[in-house]
């Protein structure tokens, strides 16, 4: 028994002993630190502690997080304080800690050291995929200022480049003969700009044409936006090497990718656990590949007006809204619809048709107006005529005269007038249809181009999704769970959806096109168009989802039909156009039939005066005299008997214009009652599509995190994770167009209607409502 109790206890005790875990006290050392790199400092601890796992207990202590403030003395301080105390692992960041840290000949306690100086001047041998040093080892990055030197020139064609450095940096590196020797290859110049401030960087802005932040990791949020802000109020394109939050800030690009930060921190993550689990920090790897992938702000790039090259879409990533931020004009839907009927130069056009008619209507009614006309006249005659004339015909003669006419009665006239009359009123209608498609044109082009807006998002999120497919991809193949084949497919992916993004930009410039011509700008104009809502904003107050709980309800529906039937019947200017030109027509006829019996009655008057006889014949015979003043005054009548047979050609060719004019008028309201109908279906399919849309894209959603999942462990294959993404994509595509569709088609409704809900006050939309709640008790 005795040996049994031995035996329990040894194992127990073995047991616990295994099941202990060893701590490990981590020290940290910073150049620097703010607040805004408290969350990135949790970060490293969070994933430490979370790659490590049950090997053994982390521990952070903030008495081993050590800041030197940039100065090399309280650094080397720093590092010999973690050395003698009970720091386990030593991690070192920063300028002035590489300083320190890089050049101790022996490394008592293990250390890394990460993220310390930009290759361009590291002494490290890059051709080493080891440190090869007892208990040291770093990480190098790929990343390399003159690297970003050259991706900036291209993408900006600088001359003058301000680099921003702190101004610590400028005695601990040799930045001088390492930036000279790169801008002599780049055939351009620098200027130096060290800073300890954002108002050090501010002031010394002039000479230069674009600006690198070559360090300013430890700016505050707040630095970092008003910096971006002083960039874009001088124009300057601007280059950060400190990742995308900066550029999410306000600062114009950087060559980082989104994930170059994880990696960065995963792999400090996995040197500490291989040194736990006891690989030699002098045989890790040193080497850090990340993907060069620039990271633009599109509003900045706006701002300072660099355009963006279409080369280098499918290696960059866009941050910021999609929207044109140096418009110069705004508009919202009513704007649009206003400027347009006041500016559309189609409108214009057609109005000049209307004050034509007005014209001729003004030429028709003159008929009845007097013509008074005076006339002069100079004569030589044959003297030997002049001399037996008696004095009628002297040798030389001037004259004159005045002859006034006036049409007193006219059927022609009565008629024309008649007729212009109804002409004018019909072009105006036509003018009145050609307002309510401008309206619905403009409308049309404006809900587009939210469309296109909103799929330009979505084609970047979708790109965006595609390129973390494909690094899921690439770590699949280098963990040899997938083929190349599945690589091969995402980059094909990838070059895909660059292309339908270029295209969702393009699209969306044409519909800015499209609007300003609407709008009569110049078609270059940088507009900007507002979001709508049917919630929120102007339409809230016009009640388009009221139609919903309409047509919902198919007790309702078919008089709500039949009531805009009759209402578009009203309202149509087609069929007020085509009665109008029923007027014109009917009294052509009667003109034609007994209206040619009727005399045209007019007076006519004139007055003769000789001023001057001379020459022979000019003296009066004996015993008579000259007179030179005389007048008359007739009034004519005449009625036509005979013409050709044109009279009645002329009403034949009336009646038939009669006839075509009541099949148009009859095929205008059969139309006019199919679009009504099918305006309502078009309505109700959308009503339906907005919300099965937003259900659709959350099962898509869903779908795809699931599919995403499921691929990187291996079990789906690349086809079913291509289709979910797709299947994701036409959702939100049809999700976020869900709205706009119902609105163009229940304005399209309104166009055929012949009344907009959005051009009338609220007394008259309650009007309609009422004739509507009339006609329901009509029916009952």
């Amino acid at each position: 028994m005795r040996k049994h109790f031995i035996f329990f206890y040894f194992l127990l005790v073995s047991v616990c002993s295994f099941a202990q875990k060893p701590n490990y006290n981590i020290g940290i050392l910073l150049d620097n630190r703010t607040e805004e790199m408290e969350p990135l400092l949790q970060k490293i601890q969070n994933q430490i502690i979370a790659v490590v796992g049950e090997d053994a207990n982390i521990i952070f202590s903030e008495k081993n997080i050590l800041v030197n403030n940039y100065n090399l003395e309280n650094a080397r301080l720093h590092y010999n304080t973690l050395v003698s105390n009970d720091t386990d692992i030593i991690l070192a960041f920063g300028v002035v800690n590489n300083e320190i840290v890089s050049k101790q000949s022996v490394y008592e306690k293990p250390t890394i050291l990460f993220g310390a100086v930009n290759r361009d001047f590291s002494s490290i041998d890059f051709s080493k995929t080891t440190s090869g040093i007892d208990n040291f080892t770093y990480l190098i990055e790929s990343e390399s200022y003159n690297e970003d030197f050259i991706k900036f020139k291209t993408l900006t064609n600088y001359k003058t480049l301000g680099i921003l450095v702190e101004d610590h940096m400028v005695n601990l590196l040799p930045l001088k003969d390492t930036f000279d020797k790169e801008f002599e290859a780049l055939d351009a110049s620098y200027k130096l700009i060290p800073f300890k401030t954002v108002s050090d960087i501010t002031s010394n802005l002039d000479d230069i044409d674009a600006v690198y932040l070559a360090s300013g990791f430890f700016l505050k949020d707040d630095e970092v936006k008003l910096l971006a802000q002083a960039f874009i109020d001088k124009k300057l394109p601007s280059f950060t090497s400190n990742g995308i939050k900066q550029v999410e800030q306000g600062l114009m690009v950087t060559n980082q990718s989104q994930d170059n930060l994880n990696q960065f921190i995963r792999r400090i993550s996995l040197s500490v656990e291989g040194y736990i689990n006891g690989t030699p920090l002098s045989e890790m790897p040193v080497f850090i590949d990340f993907s060069e992938r620039l990271t633009i702000n599109f509003n900045t790039t706006e701002l300072v007006g660099i355009p963006i090259k279409y080369s280098l879409i499918n290696d960059t990533d866009f941050v910021g809204k999609f929207e044109n931020v140096i418009s110069e004009k705004q508009y919202n839907l009513i704007d649009v619809i206003n400027t347009v009927l006041d500016q559309n130069l189609s409108l214009q056009s057609i109005q000049k048709d209307v004050e034509l008619s007005g014209q001729d209507l003004k030429t028709a009614k003159s008929n009845y107006l007097p013509s008074l006309t005076a006339a002069a006249n100079g004569t030589y005659t044959d003297p030997n005529l002049a001399e037996i004339s008696n004095g009628q015909s002297p040798e030389f003669q001037t004259a004159g005269n005045i002859t006034l006419q006036q049409t007193v009665f006219s059927e022609a006239a009565n008629a024309n007038i008649s007729i212009q009359k109804s002409v004018l009123q019909a072009q105006q209608e036509n003018f009145n249809a050609e307002q309510l498609n401008s309206v619905f044109d403009a409308s049309n082009a404006y809900f587009n181009a939210l469309i296109l807006k909103a799929n330009l998002q979505i084609q970047m999120g979708n790109l965006e999704l595609t390129r973390r497919n494909l690094q899921i991809a690439e770590q699949n193949y280098e963990a040899g769970e997938s083929g190349k084949s599945d690589l091969l497919r995402f980059r094909s992916q990838m070059a895909q959806n660059t292309q339908a993004m270029v295209e969702a930009i393009n699209q969306l410039e044409q519909s800015f096109v499209t609007l300003n011509q609407l709008l009569n700008n110049p078609v270059n104009t940088e507009i900007s168009i507002e979001d709508v809502n049917l919630d929120q904003g102007f339409l809230q107050q016009y009640n388009y989802d009221s139609f919903i709980d309409l047509l919902d309800n198919p007790k309702l529906r078919e008089p709500f039909i039949e009531f805009l039937i009759q209402e578009s019947k009203n309202n149509a200017p087609e069929l007020k156009a085509l009665d109008y030109n029923l007027d014109a027509t009917e009294r052509n006829i009667k003109l034609n039939s007994y209206g040619r019996f009727l005399p045209t009655i007019a007076l006519q008057g004139q007055y003769n005066r000789v001023f001057d006889r001379n020459g022979i014949g000019s003296k009066a015979p004996p015993g008579t005299s000259f007179l030179d003043d005389n007048y008359n005054i007739a009034l004519n009548v005449s009625i036509p008997i005979l013409n050709s047979n044109q009279t009645n050609i002329n009403r034949q060719t009336a009646i038939i214009q009669k006839d075509q004019l009541n099949i148009n008028k009859e095929n205008t309201e059969l139309a006019l009652s199919a679009n009504i109908r099918n305006s309502v279906l078009n309505i109700i399919n959308q009503i339906s599509n907005i919300e099965l849309s937003k259900v659709s894209e959350e099962t898509a959603k869903e779908a795809l995190d699931l599919t995403q999942t499921s691929y990187s462990n291996g079990a789906v294959n690349i086809v079913q994770l291509i289709d979910a993404q797709n299947n994701y994509l036409s959702a939100r595509v049809a999700s976020v167009s869900a709205v706009y569709n119902y609105l163009i088609n229940a304005l399209q409704m309104e166009r055929f209607l012949g009344y907009y809900f959005l051009l009338n006050d609220q007394a008259k939309n309650n009007e309609f409502n009422q004739r509507f709640l009339e006609y329901l008790n009509t029916r009952n």
